[in-house]
């Protein structure tokens, strides 16, 4: 910009000049008109007269040549400045270009990161109620167990656990509780403990009831009645507690029999002590998770 304004500065200089330039032309070409006048009347060989003549003759092609020189740079100037007001004027339609294409570009990371933000927010809400119902799942589970351990109070902790694992109570019933080898007749002492793990159960109705039972690798003596294998032992002592747990008042829709034979060992020797370690029936109790997996769904 500063270099087209000094050309354009130098330009009226030069138009200045030429103008006054052309006044002295006119005039010495009104000189000259009249000397060649003049002349003609004086004397052909006067001497004063033709230095006049040749020095005006002289001067008029200086200033001739000077007129021609002064022109010829005014060209040349005007052609230079076309030329760089053009480039000027095309580097500046670049820019105004490149402007426009960030404004357009940083507009659209704002809304990016605005949307980002608000997503970031929405799965924060979402982490904050995820973690208050876990929060709320363990400590449910830990008055379960509390509860539990408290109903079953007195039982020897060798035929009767209550531990948590993988947010859940298991409650660990040992055969020698409940039944007699090969039997899937539940003891009376064993009923005693059902009924009252039943009563402490009745009012939790967020929790459900797995009965698992568990077998050793034994199998069963040939001819055991409506028994074929372990399989067979496990599904009918499941059931059987079962029974006596809905027939204690535990609803029915909430408690489910399973057999897992000998699939499911506490410990893998072949010990008589490891086999009755194994021979079990593991009472699964598990908090209702509806709200959580509601959320989880909405995600």
């Amino acid at each position: 910009m500063t270099q087209k304004m000094n050309l354009e500065r130098e330009k009226a200089e030069c138009d200045n000049t030429l103008s006054k330039l052309q006044a002295d032309k006119k005039n010495l070409d009104e000189l000259y008109a009249e000397l060649t006048k003049n002349n003609n009347k004086l004397v052909a060989d006067s001497i004063q007269t033709g230095i006049i003549l040749r020095k005006t003759k002289q001067l008029y092609n200086d200033l001739n040549s000077t007129y021609e020189k002064l022109n010829r740079n005014h060209e040349k100037l005007l052609a230079n400045s076309a030329s760089e007001t053009s480039k000027l004027s095309g580097d500046l339609a670049r820019r105004e270009a490149e402007l426009k294409a960030l404004d357009a570009s940083l507009n659209k990371s704002k809304g990016q990161i605005d949307q980002l933000s608000t997503d970031l927010k929405a799965r924060e809400e979402k982490l904050k109620e995820l973690q208050r119902i876990l929060d709320e799942k363990d400590k449910a589970v830990a008055n379960l167990r509390t509860k539990v351990n408290n109903a079953l109070l007195g039982f020897n902790s060798k035929d009767l656990t209550v531990n948590v694992k993988n947010g859940k109570v298991y409650v660990s019933l040992s055969e020698q509780l409940l039944f007699k080898s090969g039997s899937t007749k539940v003891d009376k002492k064993g009923q005693d403990a059902l009924e009252k793990l039943a009563k402490a159960l009745k009012d939790q109705e967020d929790v459900n009831v797995v009965v698992e039972g568990h077998t050793d690798d034994v199998p069963i003596s040939k001819g055991t009645a409506g028994m074929k294998d372990n399989w067979d032992l496990s599904v009918l002592r499941a059931t059987e507690i079962t029974r006596i747990l809905t027939d204690a008042g535990l609803p029915g829709s909430r408690v489910t029999p399973s057999g897992r034979a000998e699939n499911v060992p506490l410990e893998a020797a072949k010990t008589a002590d490891a086999r009755q370690k194994n021979r079990r029936t593991e009472i699964i109790l598990t908090p209702k998770l509806d709200e959580l997996f509601q959320i989880l769904e909405k995600n």
